[in-house]
């Protein structure tokens, strides 16, 4: 029988696409292999964005163990977690910086954050357009947002032991085609996670040596892409105003009924008459 190749319908996309649960996200973090991710994945975030002195972070997804960096250096910190993944209060030791949200209505006012990051989010959300959009409201017009996404070619997008082989993955150049699409301009790329998903200690402390030599031997099989991109002012599409109007019954009028007198079918007798010369 020939292999029939089928492109994927919305319904596959859903079955790919599922929020992880916010305990296991905190087991994995939690582990040795995690606080290596971890610590790989953040030092990409940081070189990205060295300064956020005095702007509003928002974290969508499950972004507390990247935003404890912030703290510090921005005025306003918020980790939104989806009502599908679950929420845990953060930080610790503080008053709460978690909120459970609709990650397609978020509860935050036009262009009033700075920068928004987006880890365990667009791999696994089913309504993907929609959650753009939404960032790109809430960011104010220089807004910088930071994607997160499992890479395609890597390896971790195969094994399911991490929160990194669920959802689905995307190359660099898909990533960056929906992110254009959903009026962002991608400006700057990372990777991250060089080293196999391993619960090997001499692996994991191999790590910071892998990261240095892996983008000039494998660069594209990293485990995660780290890209950065602007928001599209340009982009906004205006909305026209449409006017309602009310339906208007009309109903079939009947024809008016011919006198007798004027009927051809009131005389048997034609009525012309021969005029005399």
């Amino acid at each position: 029988m020939p292999f029939i190749w089928r492109a994927p319908t919305e319904l596959t996309r859903y079955d790919q696409c599922m929020w992880s649960d916010v305990v296991d996200l905190r087991d994995f973090y939690a582990t040795n292999l995690g606080q290596v991710a971890r610590r790989m994945i953040r030092r990409r975030i940081r070189e990205l964005w060295p300064d956020v002195s005095g702007q509003s972070v928002l974290g969508l997804g499950y972004t507390t163990p990247y935003l404890t960096s912030f703290r510090g250096e921005a005025s306003r910190t918020i980790a939104a977690m989806p009502a599908a993944q679950g929420v845990l209060h953060w930080p610790t030791d503080d008053r709460g910086l978690t909120t459970l949200v609709d990650e397609l209505e978020l509860p935050f006012n036009d262009v009033s954050m700075d920068r928004v990051l987006m880890i365990h989010a667009v791999e696994c959300a089913e309504q993907i357009r929609p959650l753009l959009r939404e960032a790109w409201r809430v960011l104010a017009g220089s807004g910088r947002l930071i994607v997160v996404v499992p890479n395609r070619r890597g390896i971790w997008a195969r094994f399911e032991r991490t929160p990194f082989g669920h959802g689905l993955p995307y190359s660099t150049g898909q990533i960056s085609r929906l992110l254009r699409d959903n009026m962002f301009t991608p400006i700057e790329t990372r990777r991250a996670l060089y080293i196999p998903p391993t619960r090997s200690r001499m692996m994991l402390s191999a790590a910071p040596a892998f990261e240095k030599i892996g983008p000039s031997i494998i660069g594209t099989f990293a485990g995660v892409t780290v890209i950065e991109a602007v928001k599209q002012i340009y982009a906004g599409q205006p909305v026209m105003r449409q006017t309602h109007r009310k339906p208007v019954l009309v109903l079939p009028q009947r024809a008016p009924r011919s006198s007798p007198r004027s009927s051809p079918r009131s005389s048997p007798r034609s009525s012309y008459v021969p005029q005399k010369r």
